[in-house]
């Protein structure tokens, strides 16, 4: 894609956010705006500055974000390993199957209290949540994906009588990784709306207990910054796991398109 049609895109995009925007600012400034619950662009962007000059906007971030990342990462690895296994082993895929479709529909806010009495409160209870909530979805796109390998493909390891690590790592991985890779894009927009949850129903830390600081001082204009800023913060990673995808997995993105 050139950067022309990029520029074309983008522009495009932005063309309701800023729209809104405007309006917004118009509608508050008609109104004289005064109130414990909403506030003007304008004031959120000076909220947002403010935050961000004394540094508590940032700290917040990285707490969330390493939160999330963590999370992210043992959830989809510990998940997808589980996945593969299932996939490759009818025994074991039908001896886990009741239990995985009993866990996987329980809301993973419903296990707060659980984890909170065995962890406590802080950054572990927040990871594990996010693990867990992570995890079952892994499970069944990692299992999918392995049963939609090339049936040639593994009748060929059984023909070559592979054992598990290599017929994982030579015929299994490579074929799974783009499907695993979607798997992990997201899971890095989920992880991130589970974390900012926890954090503002159990965990004083992170973006989600800046959310809730704010709207109990009731200060409407740095609660509506935060709530933009991880908005952003979400765009971004989409963008980045996108620019990740089309780099390693061309041909996938293409087979997407078509």
């Amino acid at each position: 894609m050139s950067a022309s049609t990029l520029f074309k895109n983008g522009w495009r995009a932005a063309l309701l956010p800023v729209a809104l925007v405007v309006i917004a600012q118009v509608a508050a400034t008609v109104t004289q705006l005064e109130s414990d619950s909403l506030a003007s662009p304008l004031d959120i962007a000076r909220a947002f500055v403010s935050v961000m000059a004394d540094g508590s906007l940032l700290r917040a971030t990285l707490d969330t974000l390493k939160a999330a990342a963590i999370g992210c990462v043992v959830g989809v690895g510990a998940g997808s390993l589980l996945g593969i296994v299932l996939g490759l082993f009818r025994i074991a895929d039908d001896a886990l199957d009741l239990t995985i479709e009993l866990l996987r529909p329980i809301p993973v806010v419903a296990l707060i209290p659980v984890v909170m009495m065995l962890l406590g409160f802080g950054a572990k209870m927040e990871i594990v949540i996010i693990s867990l909530g992570l995890l079952w979805p892994s499970v069944v796109l990692a299992r999918v994906a392995v049963k939609e390998v090339e049936p040639r493909l593994m009748e060929v390891s059984n023909m070559l009588q592979l054992g598990f690590t290599d017929r994982l790592v030579k015929i299994v991985l490579p074929a799974v990784l783009p499907q695993l890779f979607m798997s992990l894009k997201l899971a890095a927009g989920y992880a991130l709306v589970v974390a900012v949850t926890v954090e503002i129903t159990a965990n004083p830390l992170g973006l989600g207990y800046g959310i809730m600081m704010a709207q109990q001082a009731l200060r409407p204009a740095e609660m509506f910054a935060y709530l933009i800023w991880i908005g952003a913060i979400g765009w971004l990673i989409g963008v980045l796991l996108n620019m990740a995808q089309r780099g390693f997995f061309p041909a996938f993105v293409k087979g997407e398109r078509r």
